[in-house]
């Protein structure tokens, strides 16, 4: 099946489904090869550094995992209900990365923790200047700014 034969919640379900299995196996990746330090890529830009984030992405809000689930569970629904009446395959693609995105740091809120949805998220990408972030981090920010560019570019037709 080509991609511009996809409906537009045919393309937001693809590109969530690949944005969480390109992240869980980033992630399963990340832990096995850099549980004993991190690897430069560029020296003084660039590593792929483990670290385990219990807050939201980029490192904010530390600690309120749980409810930064919650969060990316309501955002989940509401994204599903969306792409349900969407027109335009581009407006899909742009929730179906903030879904999966969503999604692949969900799974590691479920499955890597003790309790109720206190797991930490894999974190491994580490620009000097920047907190470290994952697949699904980015995933989210491109989504956002995708809908936020095409709702601009909507609005001044």
């Amino acid at each position: 099946m080509r991609f511009g034969s996809l409906t537009p919640r045919g393309v937001a379900v693809t590109a969530a489904v690949t944005v969480m299995v390109a992240d869980q196996v980033t992630k399963v990746w990340a832990v096995a090869a850099l549980s004993d330090g991190p690897v430069t890529l560029i020296s003084g830009f660039l590593w792929f550094r483990l670290v385990r984030n219990a807050g939201a992405a980029f490192g904010l809000l530390p600690g309120a995992g749980a409810v930064i689930a919650m969060l990316a569970l309501v955002a989940a629904a509401a994204i599903l209900i969306a792409v349900r009446t969407m027109e335009r395959r581009i407006d899909a693609l742009a929730l179906g990365l903030v879904l999966g995105g969503a999604l692949g740091n969900l799974i590691d809120r479920i499955v890597r923790g003790d309790g109720f949805l206190d797991g930490r998220v894999v974190d491994f990408i580490d620009f000097d200047f920047f907190p470290t972030f994952n697949v699904a981090d980015t995933a989210i920010t491109i989504g956002a700014i995708l809908a936020l560019w095409l709702a601009m570019r909507s609005a001044d037709t």
